[in-house]
């Protein structure tokens, strides 16, 4: 949502002055400012609508997380953390409330946030706490086997309790009307996926209605986290998602790392800009080889496996994990890159270079291709901002946001790189976006490699104090991966919340179907390359 305010701050003090002056005078607020990047507000629940209102519409602050979490153990509460960032702004606001257990109801600011449908409704399936007033009401995590009164991320759940599985369907909402009929597909696929069920409403072949139904294989890795060390967590972390594993881990080494008030070492932060971008690549040149697939052309799929393979076993030679897992660590990086594996790294760059170069001149100048890309699929800019769609899907329609730029970490903000930024939100955009974006992190990741300092690798973080709170931020090769974490005592994890770009872009991919017919939605869905197990942590 675009705000009309045209408020730009150059520090948190900034905002909290024009926040005592604009946001929240009369609501009783107390704010401080814990890191130099961050403002945490408190409230009274009675306000949230109008002051998130505020934040998101007059600002323009898009929603990027919401969290509950069980403190009654500590306070004999539950408390709700809504996470906004400022538009190039370089600020995370958290804006935090209390939802006394006898009332377990909040107010519901979907109908003012649209990004928080579905956080909302995560939120009443896990902590047994309801939205009043949200326009949706049916789960989104729990199916309908689940019993009633059973919250999963309440402390007092126990993890590995027996739950009693009761008969229920799964409600959708169906389209009526001559000739409409409906196609179920999966949850499970032909694929080697995970699952996802997909009810397609059509009239022959053409779409009219798209529901996606996910959360099929919960792993409880959030309740996993509860009285975890920083070194635990940090396993679990890395292993949300096999694609972004990395990023993860770096959001999650970042939350921690400004809890304990840590300094990570420059060269620390200019190898995770190198292996964050490697782990980009891969997953970009991957996705462009899995959109002909989309469209049967086996030529591209087969130069994109090939490529991908290469900078996959790139990852392995110089980091010891296809995957880059193991490599980072609370306070730096575990691993060195020598004048070796720097060379090594610029040779196998500039072959994946010249070849992708090839590639994707062939296949923006082949007609049969273009013909199923151009004007497939195509996601709206007001869709895209309200539900705060994110990474190269949202870029695709227009959104000119990026976390590298506009809330950089690790060593982004001593590169230099284009953001590129697409409008027509089709199929084709979102291939070019990774496209444009392969070779920019080629050019980020050889600037890295020429500027990487002599300093060492890692520090021991100090101990986080008990039961303070921040957020972590990357910008993963799907979008932007957001770590919200609660220290413990004992330098434990008392909640551990991630909200992946998948989370953000699932939501979006229904409004994309309708129009189009049912063959164009495998390509559809490849276009958005979204992960299954991001949801299901």
């Amino acid at each position: 949502m675009s705000g009309t305010a045209d408020c730009h701050f150059n520090s948190p003090e900034k905002f909290v002055e024009y926040g005592q002056n604009s946001l929240w005078p009369g609501m009783n607020a107390k704010f401080c400012i814990p890191y130099p990047d961050e403002v945490h507000i408190s409230i009274d629940i009675s306000h949230i609508i109008s002051l998130a209102a505020k934040i998101n519409g007059e600002l323009g602050f898009p929603l990027i997380q919401m969290a509950a979490s069980d403190e009654r153990e500590v306070n004999g509460n539950f408390k709700i953390y809504y996470t906004f960032t400022g538009n190039g702004n370089k600020l995370v606001v958290v804006i935090s409330t209390v939802i006394d257990e006898k009332e377990c109801s909040f107010p519901s600011i979907t109908p003012v946030v649209h990004a928080a449908l579905w956080y909302e409704r995560e939120i009443h399936d896990y902590f047994g706490l309801i939205p009043q007033g949200h326009p949706d009401t049916r789960r989104l995590c729990l199916h309908p086997d689940w019993p009633e009164l059973k919250f999963p991320m309440r402390r007092d759940f126990k993890l590995k309790q027996e739950v009693p599985r009761t008969p229920g369907e799964i409600p959708f909402r169906e389209v009526q009307g001559e000739g409409v009929i409906q196609i179920p597909v999966g949850p499970i696929h032909a694929g080697i996926i995970e699952p996802g069920h997909f009810r397609f409403s059509a009239v022959g072949e053409n779409v009219i209605n798209l529901e996606a139904r996910l959360f099929f294989t919960h792993r409880g890795m959030e309740k996993l986290a509860e009285g975890s060390s920083p070194e635990q967590g940090l396993l679990l972390a890395e292993r949300i998602c096999g694609a972004c594993s990395f990023s993860h881990a770096t959001a999650y080494c970042m939350a921690v790392e400004k809890l304990a008030g840590t300094q990570v070492p420059e060269r620390a932060k200019f190898i995770r800009t190198i292996v964050l971008e490697l782990e980009r690549l891969y997953n970009h040149i991957g996705d462009t080889g899995n959109i002909c697939a989309g469209v049967g052309l086996a030529f591209g799929t087969m130069h994109g496996a090939r490529l991908k393979e290469n900078i996959m076993q790139l990852n392995e030679m110089v980091f010891g994990s296809r995957f880059l897992r193991g490599l980072n660590t609370p306070g730096g990086v575990r691993r060195d890159i020598s004048e070796t594996h720097r060379k090594l790294i610029t040779n196998t760059l500039a072959d994946v270079s010249k070849d992708f170069k090839d590639l994707t001149d062939i296949l923006l100048t082949t007609d049969s291709f273009m013909d199923r890309v151009e004007g497939t699929g195509r996601l709206q800019l007001k869709t895209a901002q309200e539900l705060h769609a994110v990474g190269p899907a949202a870029r695709g329609s227009g959104v000119d946001r990026d976390v590298r730029r506009d809330n950089p970490y690790a060593a982004y903000d001593k590169v230099s790189f284009s953001v590129p930024v697409y409008k027509s939100g089709d199929v084709l955009a979102r291939l070019k976006m990774r496209i444009d974006e392969t070779f920019e992190s080629i050019n980020i990741i050889l600037q890295a490699l020429a500027l990487l300092p002599m300093t060492e690798l890692r520090i021991k973080p100090a101990q986080m104090p008990p039961y303070a709170y921040t957020v972590g931020i990357t910008e993963s090769p799907r979008g932007e991966n957001v770590h919200f974490l609660i220290s413990g005592p004992d330098n434990t994890i008392f909640r551990h919340m991630v909200r992946s770009a998948s989370y953000c872009n699932w939501p979006v991919v229904p409004s994309t179907v309708p129009g189009n017919i049912v063959p164009d939605f495998p390509l559809i869905n490849k276009s958005f390359e979204l992960c299954y197990s991001c949801l299901d942590r």
